[in-house]
């Protein structure tokens, strides 16, 4: 439990069995509280609501309150989230949902607190409810470039011309969404870059803030969070990839150097940074309303030091990503150093543990069997074995989605979508949830690793992940954008490119940087069919003949793409 927590007058119990157990034996009610490190209304409604004696005193007379980090327990997150941290959910003894908010003054938890006592006294269990995608399977239909299509329509409609970026309320960076358009809509996609550059990008510190509030990128809100930095390197690292301009290598180089330094702790990537806000505004950052000067000599935002395997493996993915296309060797040394310590810490037979909890306060256990820490690892594990070549990474691939294969999918059923994680525990998490963004990210890693390996049965559990959500296309945002990516790269096979020399060869680095961000490379190929030191084009799963220069290689892909 984090210090905010622990200075209000609430009695919180961790996150488990116990705390729900307490709740039926005493006929209360269960007052959640979602909240994370680098939230500034979490510390906020910490400092005024649950610190006023009064309040503090009905909650601790009529529920059982519990507080829960949502970056350490993504399960509860998602199934309890109401629309955003800090989330003030009321729940039964047994977990269901009985109403929620977010952020509470002081009056305005006095009238739910009342309110809620009243509904429990009166309705009891009959008031509850289990959300939607708790209770239905996803709509599932058929795989075909349809999704695609109807997503990249999405891009024009929702595109903001005035500003950038998608939609016409708050502004979020979408990396995923930025990559979607890099090969549909390249100038949306620079454009959305150019203001994220602009309006999000810390120029003295560096790394980029999590997002605005305002349509034109203004109301700023400054966490700054490792999972959005890795995927703002990559996306910007793939726009330098098509454009070769400098305007998109600098920030990815800069964001770079703020994960293996701000966020570095000396043996993996830190979660997050928080925002610095003022304790009179939680809107407001002290700290970076400084001045350049100012700054440095003030005491920058404190970094939860809490690695955990996803955005390790998102930033290791990243850092491969750049040093593919630049030769930064400092990005890839900071790469396999953070995937050594999550093979190395995370993982047990192919079963990744969330974060390593020994020796972090208010960590007492961490989740194993995440399908978004098996995604992204599976993501990254496949990448690092297309730009070092290194065959162990390859294996590693395979047994962390292989355990997916085996532990998240529903029995029997091997062509369906994937759960979030296991089946069980205290509250709604018994009941299988299954996330759209993770079943595209491991898809896609799983695509990858079909074409690395030739390994039919990963195309195969891709194509029943993207086919278990496919009839709801129609109705999905950019905001998704990554699902799509995995459809139309199943759909249309992705361009491959076999290498038959070794990783950092020349060819290899050639191979690498071919315009075309979801392509797969395969380095160090050899035998039957294979000449040494030559380079083979797979389009459509048609191989050309060789070519032996990085000429003759863009020149074969361009013949066989145009």
């Amino acid at each position: 439990m984090n210090d905010s927590a622990e200075e209000t007058k609430v009695e919180w119990r961790e996150w488990g069995e116990d705390a729900f157990a307490e709740a039926r034996e005493a006929d209360k009610p269960v007052l959640l509280s979602l909240s994370a490190t680098w939230c500034a209304w979490c510390h906020e409604m910490d400092r005024e609501a649950y610190s006023n004696p009064m309040v503090a005193a009905n909650v601790n007379d009529s529920f059982v309150p519990v507080r829960v980090d949502v970056d350490r327990q993504p399960r509860v997150r998602e199934r309890y989230n109401v629309g955003g941290f800090p989330s003030t959910v009321f729940c039964t003894p047994d977990g269901d949902l009985l109403t929620g908010a977010t952020y509470l003054g002081v009056d305005g938890m006095r009238q739910v607190v009342q309110r809620v006592r009243d509904l429990w006294t009166h309705k009891g269990e009959d008031a509850a409810r289990i959300p939607r995608s708790l209770r239905e399977d996803p709509p599932a239909g058929e795989l075909s470039p349809e999704i695609e299509r109807l997503v990249a329509g999405q891009l024009g409609d929702k595109f903001d011309d005035g500003y950038g970026g998608w939609g016409d309320s708050e502004k979020f960076p979408l990396p995923r969404t930025v990559e979607f358009a890099l090969k549909r809509e390249r100038d949306q996609a620079l454009g959305t870059l150019s203001a994220i550059s602009q309006h999000l990008y810390d120029d003295y510190d560096g790394g980029f803030f999590r997002f605005a509030e305002g349509r034109d990128w203004t109301e700023v809100h400054h966490e700054k969070l490792g999972s959005t930095n890795a995927a703002l390197v990559r996306a910007y690292a793939n726009a330098y990839l098509y454009t070769g301009d400098e305007t998109y290598r600098d920030p990815a180089e800069r964001t770079v150097e703020y994960l293996t330094t701000t966020l570095w702790t000396g043996e993996a990537f830190a979660g997050s940074q928080a925002p610095g806000a003022s304790d009179d505004d939680p809107d407001v950052s002290e700290y970076y309303g400084l001045s350049a000067t100012d700054r440095e000599a003030a005491d920058p935002p404190a970094v939860d030091p809490t690695a955990y395997a996803d955005v390790n493996a998102m930033a290791a993915d990243a850092l491969l990503t750049f040093h593919a296309y630049t030769d930064d060797d400092r990005a890839r040394a900071y790469a396999e150093r953070a995937l050594d310590y999550v093979l190395t810490e995370l993982v047990d037979d192919g079963e990744v543990t969330h974060f390593d909890a020994s020796g972090l306060a208010g960590a007492e256990t961490s989740e194993s069997g995440l399908l978004a820490d098996h995604a992204h690892l599976a993501g990254a594990l496949a990448t690092a074995r297309q730009v070092t070549g290194d065959e162990e990474y390859l294996d590693a691939a395979r047994e962390v989605a292989d355990y997916a294969l085996d532990e998240l999918r529903e029995d029997g059923d091997d062509s369906g979508a994937f759960v979030d994680g296991p089946r069980d525990g205290p509250g709604l998490l018994d009941r299988p949830l299954r996330p759209l963004d993770h079943n595209a990210e491991l898809a896609d890693a799983l695509t990858d690793l079909a074409l690395l390996t030739g390994e039919d049965r990963y195309r195969e559990a891709a194509e029943g992940a993207i086919a278990a959500f496919a009839d709801a296309a129609d109705r999905f945002g950019v905001q998704v954008a990554s699902y799509a990516t995995a459809a139309a790269r199943l759909c249309r096979d992705p361009l491959v490119v076999e290498v038959a020399d070794e990783a950092g060869s020349d060819l290899h680095r050639a191979a690498l940087r071919i315009a075309d961000h979801e392509k797969v490379v395969a380095p160090g190929v050899e035998g039957d069919g294979y000449e040494p030191g030559a380079a083979y084009v797979v389009v459509d799963g048609e191989r050309s003949g060789p070519v032996t220069t990085p000429e003759e290689l863009s020149e074969r892909v361009a013949e066989l793409t145009e």
